[in-house]
């Protein structure tokens, strides 16, 4: 490569051809010393002015640099410490809220226990009362004037009675066990929807937590700091968790008494109904025990009235025989009479013999008469003897019907009590 020698310009004449005019020009615009002292110490002044300028800007720069790092850096903490601060305080509440949950699931599988006992009480005593109406329908066979609205069968009605009545406030409580329930599902369904908001936020705040400078995935949000999708502030959201656990408290509250007088309940019907249970039978074996007693005194009056019928009926058989035997006699005085009434003219005489025969016809026909009288008396007798027997045989059926009601077929079925009252409670 080749360069060219280097070209200096004329300083007398300059360019200009003329060397007159070159010369009175060059003359005319040189510049004196003392400008180009001036010229030098402006420069000076303008280069310390700018250097100082510069420094100051640097030093004011580094300040900034350092004011804006520590701010940075400051900022950076502070927001991780509040991170830190509001993981502890979410972490609390999801603590508290995750622990009341579980209390508030235990507690619901305790009062869905009982609602099952209580389902279960209902059903039961569908037995007893079955057993209860099925003795009054038995005892409705009974016959006659024993159809008695005894204390047998006030006993059983109120025993019926206190069967339905324990029913219906089992019913009623159960009605509330089921209302209850859905009161703990909704406060369950609030805890469950506040933890899961919390274990979101806490991974999430976990994650900002955890960001730094040289995280990866963090970039730039253009005016995401004007954008405010914030619904709470701090105190309504912890009066908002604290809202939710107090329901749940409550409910869990109303969820023990229900329980407990839910036991009440049951206990005291079961006591209920086992007292009136046992005062049917006390009842019914008072009933049968006078009704075997009446039965005894019945068979006792029928053996007496069929002794007192053979009698009487041996006394009709004597008096029948008294009248036979008193026919002969009558015979033979009144053929006597008949036989002297024969006699002629003066022979006729009143006599003793003659007074003596009417007087024995007379006695004899008083005697047929009276023994007549009381043969038909005899015979009245022995026909109410008669009714009386048959009446008295009605009876002893009626009564052994009765017996038989209640001492095997409603006793029968109540020698144990349908509910085991003692393995339940």
């Amino acid at each position: 490569m080749v360069t060219e020698p280097l070209r200096f310009p004329n300083l007398v004449t300059g360019f200009d051809r003329n060397p007159d005019h070159a010369a009175r020009t060059a003359l005319y615009t040189r510049y004196t010393p003392y400008e180009w002292t001036q010229n030098i110490i402006s420069h000076f002044n303008e280069a310390d002015t700018s250097r100082n300028y510069s420094e100051r800007h640097r030093n004011d720069a580094m300040r900034v640099i350092r004011e804006t790092e520590e701010k940075t850096a400051s900022g950076q903490r502070e927001s991780g410490r509040r991170l830190g601060e509001r993981l502890t305080d979410t972490t609390f509440w999801r603590n508290e809220l995750a622990t009341e949950l579980e209390r508030l699931l235990g507690e619901t599988n305790l009062l869905q226990d009982k609602r099952r006992d209580l389902e279960k009480a209902i059903q039961d005593i569908e037995g007893p009362m079955h057993i209860a109406k099925e003795c009054l329908y038995q005892r409705e066979n009974r016959i006659g004037i024993d159809l008695v609205h005894d204390q047998a069968e006030q006993a059983l009605l109120k025993e019926v009675d206190t069967f339905r009545n324990c029913q219906e406030r089992l019913r009623s409580l159960h009605e509330r066990a089921l209302a209850q329930l859905r009161n703990n599902r909704a406060a369950q369904h609030d805890l469950e929807r506040d933890v899961k908001s919390k274990e979101s936020a806490l991974g999430i705040d976990s994650v900002c937590h955890q960001l730094n400078n040289f995280s990866r995935g963090i970039n730039y949000f253009g005016g995401i700091e004007k954008y405010d999708p914030t619904v709470t502030t701090p105190e309504s959201w912890a009066e908002n968790s604290n809202r939710i656990i107090q329901r749940s408290q409550n409910e869990r509250s109303k969820s023990q008494q229900l329980r407990s007088d839910a036991d009440n309940l049951i206990c005291a019907c079961a006591n209920e109904m086992w007292n009136a249970w046992n005062s049917s039978n006390n009842a019914l074996s008072s009933r049968s025990s006078e009704t075997l007693e009446a039965k005894c005194k019945l068979q006792m009056h029928l053996h007496r009235v069929q002794q007192e019928i053979f009698d009487v009926e041996k006394n009709i058989e004597l008096l029948r025989k008294a009248i036979q035997d008193k026919s002969n006699p009558l015979k033979v005085a009144q053929t006597r009479l008949e036989t002297r009434a024969h006699r002629r003219d003066v022979e006729l005489c009143r006599d003793g013999p003659q007074a003596r025969l009417m007087m024995e016809v007379q006695d004899l026909s008083n005697s047929i008469e009276v023994l007549h009288r009381k043969l038909q008396e005899a015979e009245a007798h022995h026909q109410h003897l008669l009714k009386t027997q048959s009446n008295l045989e009605t009876n002893l059926q009626v009564k052994a019907n009765s017996l038989f009601i209640d001492r095997e077929k409603c006793l029968g079925i109540r020698h144990g009590f349908p509910m085991n009252v003692q393995s339940r409670f």
